[in-house]
């Protein structure tokens, strides 16, 4: 694998994720890991004609876990190359699809492409885990979900008044602790008395619109090799669940 670091990061966590993933996978073109100084900036790979680019901030390339980082998005990239339906099926096209003829708030279309970004980081992953140890993942999962639950809103305890704080939306982190069972539970990762499912559980009663076994289901059960239209119903169920509930997504 042609991989260059840029940026002036340690490339020690990425060339070893490039070995790593090449016990098992290949990827074609060049790739580029690019360092942001912004420690906001979340990782992501982006996708060219000729080469990919691994986006990264400079605290995460310097974390602990750089390499995970690293190998999942390396994932992305070749499952991009190899055109599964999941990298290549139009998140705007589900989206509008699902929701046509509806009005929906700016903060619960946002989440719609987080849980479309979901089934792809499930197949992203089926790769990842392919090559490395789970360890350092389940312990990302859960100390996620953990911060969302710690900073979710608060209330009052007045009937008549309820104040709501601002914090993570106990919603898409019901959605969020979902695909967290999900991925674990796919690959097998940990037992049943596990703490994820305790923080996990604590995000569903936090959202009682959300099931949080319909969207585990969802996640967990997505088809190793879907045909376009097959994937494409699947985001549309899903999208289409989490804005309208079950009783009108099963129309």
């Amino acid at each position: 694998m042609d991989l260059r670091v840029l940026g002036g990061a340690p490339a020690d966590p990425f060339l070893s994720a490039a070995d790593v993933f090449e016990t098992e996978f290949s990827i074609e073109y060049p790739v580029f890991v690019t360092v942001r100084d912004d420690p906001d900036s979340r990782t992501w790979a982006a996708h060219y004609e000729d080469h990919h680019v691994l986006n990264i901030s400079r605290q995460a390339a310097t974390s602990a876990m750089a390499r995970e980082f690293a190998l999942h998005e390396l994932s992305h990239m070749a499952r991009n190359e190899e055109r599964h339906v999941s990298h290549y099926q139009s998140t705007e096209e589900a989206v509008f699809l699902a929701l046509a003829g509806r009005t929906v708030e700016r903060r619960k279309l946002a989440h719609c492409y987080q849980i479309a970004n979901h089934c792809k980081d499930i197949y992203a992953d089926d790769l990842t885990l392919a090559v490395a140890p789970a360890d350092k993942l389940v312990q990302f999962l859960e100390s996620q979900l953990a911060a969302s639950l710690i900073d979710r809103p608060q209330t009052t305890t007045n009937p008549e008044y309820r104040l709501v704080t601002p914090g993570s939306d106990p919603d898409i982190t019901a959605v969020n602790a979902a695909f967290a069972l999900a991925l674990v539970e796919r690959h097998d990762l940990i037992s049943d008395d596990h703490r994820l499912y305790d923080l996990a559980h604590a995000a569903a009663d936090d959202a009682p619109n959300i099931s949080l076994e319909t969207f585990k289901e969802h996640f967990r059960t997505l088809a190793d090799d879907p045909s376009k239209s097959e994937y494409r119903r699947t985001l549309v169920d899903v999208v289409r669940r989490y804005v309208v509930g079950p009783s009108v997504a099963a129309d």
